[in-house]
């Protein structure tokens, strides 16, 4: 049985102009690589977590200098990320994009990391943005090439930008009839000519075969039938949906991952299929707008353990049979010690219901919920659940386990069943470096909604 549909599946596919590029690609398994943890692993943890367990290539959504420096000598190739609101600086002038390639490009080549994208903006034309980045994401991409090629880099470092699905459309629904929206049709094209000119690759979200094929017949319809497809986000996530769970992602990756190990490609574009997993390990700061189980991606939990066994070049048959993921090593915790609702406090005071909503406004509780994994739990489950995200997210302080009282500490795990009760990964320099963005912004942002929305005290 096939997964259910998930509102918000992702798939992300990178065209690549078949000469110039194919030729850069090994025949390996590439991952996305996010960051957007309250309590990062350190970055030469998961760059020893990637090479142990074969990914060749790997694509970040920022140029984080920690993570760069740990890539240093990997063998990885790598595509970096810059922000969509960057993106009117880098159009406006020379300046800002020269600086910008020296720091986050130049600098790591020339220690020996494979840097071989540059990938500017993400998503920028989504009709949700409402024209925003619309006249300067094409300037920004024109800047960051003329940067990278004052610097000597043109030839090895390519520049794109991942768009969303809805660039592209049918309007019969038949992806033989694929082509560019009509309000940016003619800024596609600009953009893919600049692609073509300099063999670099265009990322596009979507889903597999049919949406696939829509690209590929947008793109012979406009005059490029010579490009080749690689698929830059494909995955399932395993929590914060009904829809989510390990059992159905690993399903959905092996099936993948053994299709394109088939080498049959798609009706419209048979043969190999090059493809980045989506993602590499659970974000529990990433935005839940679009749903719960944004946080839940990974095909590694927070900590760099594997969910589920999984065959990265096709082996397995997607029930469970398939090689088992290797683990990260020197994971180091904080102590054994959980928050939980204390025995004695009731369920009707109002400290318990101010409790939680505080707790969820600033940890992670897309666990609870309708058949997600942490489903089963009892009420002051479900409160013990919120109230231990938030003691862990803030390493386990004594004054993050009081909630007016209500709450204490325990040694007993008080895990049942699928649903698990961390305990956070004990914080590090580097980590605590590499999370300072995540924190100052996510959590702060999540402070405000608390007292605006939530109007809850502090605890």
């Amino acid at each position: 049985m096939a997964p259910a549909p998930l509102a918000g599946g992702r798939l992300v596919v990178v065209v690549v102009v078949a000469a110039a590029c194919m030729a850069r690609w090994s025949e390996g398994i590439g991952v996305n690589w996010g960051t957007q943890l309250s309590h990062p692993l350190p970055a030469s943890t998961v760059v020893q977590l990637l090479k142990d367990n074969g990914f060749d290539r790997v694509k970040l959504f920022d140029a984080e200098d920690g993570i760069l420096a740990a890539l240093k000598g990997s063998g990885i190739q790598v595509m970096v990320g810059i922000p969509n609101d960057m993106l009117a600086d880098l159009a406006a002038g020379a300046k800002a994009a020269d600086d910008w390639v020296a720091t986050n490009v130049s600098n790591h080549v020339n220690n020996g990391v494979d840097i071989r994208y540059v990938a500017v903006g993400n998503e920028p034309f989504l009709e949700t943005f409402n024209g925003t980045y619309l006249n300067t994401t094409f300037p920004a991409m024109q800047s960051v090439q003329a940067a990278l090629k004052k610097a000597g880099l043109a030839d090895k470092v390519k520049v794109t930008v991942p768009l969303n699905a809805d660039v592209y459309q049918s309007p019969t629904g038949k992806p033989s009839d694929g082509d560019f929206r009509a309000d940016i049709h003619g800024l596609m094209l600009t953009i893919v000519q600049f692609l073509a000119d300099t063999g670099a690759p265009f990322v596009a979200n979507n889903t597999f075969d049919a949406n696939h094929d829509t690209l590929v017949a947008a793109l012979r319809r406009n005059g490029y039938p010579n490009v080749s497809i690689i698929v830059g986000e494909v995955g399932w996530p395993t929590d914060g949906d009904a829809n989510a769970n390990p059992q159905y992602a690993r399903q959905f990756n092996q099936g993948f991952l053994t299709h394109i190990a088939s080498g049959q490609g798609t009706p419209l574009r048979p043969g190999p299929v090059d493809a980045y997993l989506f993602s590499l390990i659970d974000e529990d700061q990433k935005s839940i707008e679009p749903g719960n189980f944004e946080r839940h991606w990974g095909v590694f939990y927070y900590d760099g353990q594997p969910k589920y066994p999984l065959s990265l070049h096709g082996g397995g048959n997607g029930n469970g049979n398939g090689s088992t993921l290797m683990p990260a090593k020197g994971v180091t915790y904080l102590q054994r010690r959980w928050c939980v609702m204390k025995p004695s406090a009731s369920l009707a005071d109002q400290k318990v219901g101010d409790g939680v909503s505080y707790a969820c406004g600033l940890a992670d509780c897309t666990s609870l919920g309708y058949k997600t994994s942490c489903g089963g739990l009892d009420a002051k489950g479900n409160v013990s659940y919120a109230f231990n995200s938030y003691y862990q997210v803030n390493d386990q302080d004594d004054r993050a386990c009081d909630f007016k009282g209500i709450a204490t500490t325990t040694t007993v795990d008080p895990s049942a069943g699928s649903c698990r009760f961390i305990i956070e990964i004990a914080p590090t320099a580097n980590s605590v470096a590499m999370a300072a963005t995540v924190r100052v912004a996510g959590v702060m942002a999540a402070i405000l909604a608390a007292f605006i929305h939530l109007a809850v005290p502090v605890f």
